[in-house]
């Protein structure tokens, strides 16, 4: 509430425009937690699809890879693609897309059928977080972008603490179909409110493609994008498969899965609040520890994970070293290249989502090859791969960041 107060509060553009502005980042806040849940959502609910459909565990958790890797294509490819079209209009087609495809899903008599309806879900997660991303300067004057940021990307810490573990309770209250048709609801819910909220946003010249790829030249731009794959291709390896290894190795009953996933939720809310101001001050010790403790904790689920107590203790852990990833990552990358905040931002977009893609596929090929103890080992190598490449790449100074803020918060104009 203090974020939304800010950001009505502020001076500097009529009263109407602030508050359809204040409105908007809601809306869009709404539009990100329904996204990430929307990708997340089968995580708590591989093994009853699975069974539903006739698929294994490791099958059933492509419906991750497949959205994650067409959200990381299009995440970079939509934005250009619709340049001329108004951003309020592309952003409720693209929610009506995310619909579309969990309806889809609540319906789907088999998977290829699922496979299709994750596609969708894909396109309209990769297209929203491409121009939700870049949103608060467009509506709230200079001084107020910063809560509207925070407030516009709070979705996936709310996604991960409400929606997924919500998912995992309807899922075992009326089944995986009610769960995905409810999050298809919210999604049209969603449409209404940001074409009721947003105020007209035309089309802003975009990022040329050639000065993207240019960002691979800066060492510490591929240091932290390397980070990024390690730790999320890593995390998402284990995490994909966290029903089934808390089923057979904690032996905890479906109606205590969503329980312990509510605590690893709220665990990284906490771990995002600690890494973003540790972060601040030294990117790359930040992301040490995160890395280390990612690894040691994934790896010792199937040592010490044999009760629902402990398998809870070493989740929330998990939580609250994975909650700091994205804020950590991303601050190292800003500061890489502030004078380039949306290219390397798109990047860093692109390679999130193609990890959550890797990490699902090759978790679920060692999940049917070796069992699923051995997507937690999985999760352990890459967890320590990234503290390798964290201590060895070439980390970028927090000052630039903090510098680059300051120049292009002065060349902002007031929102419209």
């Amino acid at each position: 509430m203090a974020q939304i107060e800010e950001i009505a509060g502020t001076g500097g553009a009529p009263e109407r425009a602030v508050t359809r502005g204040r409105s908007g980042v809601v809306a869009v806040a709404a539009a990100t937690f329904t996204v990430v849940t929307s990708e997340m959502l089968p995580v708590g609910l591989l093994t009853p699809i699975g069974d539903a459909l006739g698929v294994s565990e490791g099958t059933a958790g492509l419906t991750l890879t497949i959205t994650g890797l067409v959200g990381a294509v299009s995440a970079p490819l939509l934005a250009p693609l619709l340049g001329r079209f108004d951003r309020r209009t592309v952003l409720c087609a693209l929610m009506a897309v995310l619909a579309v495809g969990n309806l889809l899903a609540a319906w789907t008599p088999n998977f290829a059928v699922m496979v299709v309806a994750r596609v969708l879900v894909g396109v309209g997660m990769g297209g929203v977080w491409a121009i939700a991303a870049g949103l608060a300067v467009r509506l709230v004057p200079p001084r107020s972008i910063g809560p509207a940021t925070s407030l516009i990307f709070s979705g996936i810490a709310v996604a991960s603490v409400l929606g997924v573990p919500a998912g995992a309770y309807v899922g075992e209250l009326v089944g995986w179909r009610a769960a995905f048709a409810a999050t298809g609801v919210l999604a049209l819910m969603v449409v209404v409110a940001l074409a009721r909220l947003l105020p007209s946003l035309p089309a802003e010249p975009q990022a040329r493609l050639g000065g993207v790829i240019r960002l691979f030249a800066d060492p510490r731009v591929r240091t932290g994008l390397g980070v990024v794959a390690l730790l999320v291709t890593g995390h998402f390896a284990s995490y994909t498969y966290a029903r089934p290894v808390l089923e057979e190795v904690s032996g905890a009953s479906a109606g205590m899965i969503g329980t312990l996933l509510l605590v690893y939720g709220i665990a990284g809310v906490a771990g995002n609040f600690a890494a973003g101001a540790a972060a601040g001050r030294s990117p790359r010790s930040t992301l040490l520890v995160i890395s280390a403790v990612l690894a040691a904790t994934v790896g010792l689920m199937p040592v010490f994970g044999g009760s629902v107590l402990t398998a809870g203790v070493l989740l929330a852990v998990w939580g609250l070293s994975y909650g700091g990833v994205s804020v950590s990552a991303q601050t190292w990358l800003l500061a890489s290249a502030p004078e380039a905040r949306e290219a390397v931002s798109s990047l860093f977009v692109g390679v999130f989502n193609g990890a959550i893609a890797l990490g699902a596929l090759v978790g679920g090929l060692a999940a049917d090859g070796a069992g699923v103890n051995a997507v937690m080992w999985l999760g352990c190598v890459l967890g320590a791969g990234a503290l390798v490449v964290t201590a060895l790449g070439k980390a970028p100074d927090a000052g630039r960041l903090r510098g680059g803020v300051e120049k292009r918060a002065r060349g902002c104009d007031p929102c419209s």
